[in-house]
C-alpha cells in the first residue's frame, strides 16, 4: 500500500493539470455603476471556471476611448448600449457578441436620511448648495441626470449647482462625503439584496429619462480565447442574474 502511494499521487496532479491548462485571464472593462455586482460576480465565475476576470472600472466614454487607442481589454460592459454598437460597427469589437446584461436606474440620493422625499421635490426648493452628477459626456448615467433635470424644467435653476464626477462612482463620492448634498447615482450603488444601504433615495421615474439599457461586447482581442467567452457565457446564466437583480438592475 505504502509503495503506491508515490503513484496516486502522481496520477493525481496528472489530472489536475489539464484543468490548470485551460484557466485563463480576462481584461475586462467595465462600467463604474456595475462595480460591486461585477467584483462578486467575478469570484463566482472564478470558483465556477478557474478564469480569472482582471477588472478595470471607469466611464464608458473613458473606455471607448483607450479601445480605440490600443487598450488590452478583451470584454467590454457598459453602461449603454451605444458604445458596444458603435465598437461593433467599428470593427473594434466582434460582430453578433453583443447583448443586454442588465437595465440600469437612476435615482436621487444623498447621505442624510429623510433628506431626500419619495417626490424628488427636494430639487426644486432649492435649498441645497450642491448636486452630484457624473460626467455627461462620458457617462451614460450623468446623461439620464441631465436629460431628467431638463424634463423637469430645473436644469436652469440648478445648472450652477451642478458639480461633475469623473464617472458615476466619483458622482457617488461627493454624495457619500458630504461635498454634495445630493447626487444623481445608480440605483446599485446605494441598494443591496433588496434593500436601500443608507441614506434617502428618490427613485427617478422611468419616463424622465431614456431607458439605460447596459451592454456587454466581445472586443477583438478576447476573440477565439476561452476565458472572455466563458464570462460573457457566464453573464447569462442564472447565478450572475440573481447577483444582478440583487443590485436593484432590471434585467432584458
Amino acid at each position: 500500500m505504502l509503495q503506491k502511494t508515490p503513484m496516486l499521487a502522481a496520477l493525481a496532479v496528472a489530472l489536475t493539470l489539464p484543468t490548470l491548462a485551460q484557466a485563463d485571464e480576462v481584461a475586462v472593462a467595465v462600467a463604474a455603476n456595475f462595480t460591486a455586482p461585477m467584483q462578486k460576480i467575478a469570484a463566482e465565475f472564478e470558483k465556477d471556471t478557474g478564469h480569472k476576470a482582471m477588472l478595470a472600472f471607469g466611464a464608458t466614454g473613458k473606455f471607448y476611448a483607450q479601445i480605440n487607442n490600443g487598450a488590452p481589454f478583451e470584454v467590454l460592459l457598459s453602461a449603454d448600449d451605444e458604445t458596444p454598437a458603435k465598437l461593433e460597427k467599428e470593427q473594434a469589437a466582434v460582430a453578433g457578441s453583443r447583448f443586454t446584461y442588465a437595465i440600469g436606474k437612476l435615482v436621487l440620493w444623498s447621505a442624510k436620511p429623510g433628506y431626500v422625499d419619495d417626490k424628488g421635490e427636494v430639487l426644486s426648493k432649492g435649498d441645497f448648495t450642491h448636486l452630484s452628477i457624473a460626467n455627461p459626456k462620458t457617462a451614460p448615467y450623468g446623461q439620464a441626470a441631465m436629460e431628467t433635470l431638463g424634463k423637469l424644467k430645473l436644469l436652469p435653476a440648478l445648472q450652477p449647482k451642478l458639480v461633475l464626477g469623473e464617472n458615476i462612482t466619483q458622482a457617488y463620492q461627493f454624495a457619500a462625503t458630504g461635498n454634495a448634498q445630493l447626487g444623481f447615482v445608480a440605483l446599485s450603488q446605494v441598494y443591496a439584496d433588496g434593500k436601500l444601504t443608507s441614506g434617502s433615495v428618490w427613485r427617478v421615474p422611468a419616463s424622465l429619462y431614456s431607458p439605460i439599457r447596459q451592454d456587454a461586447v466581445l472586443l477583438n482581442k478576447g476573440q477565439n480565447k476561452p476565458a472572455p467567452q466563458a464570462l460573457l457565457n457566464y453573464l447569462k446564466g442564472a447565478k450572475a442574474k440573481a447577483i444582478i437583480q440583487s443590485y436593484g438592475y432590471d434585467l432584458p
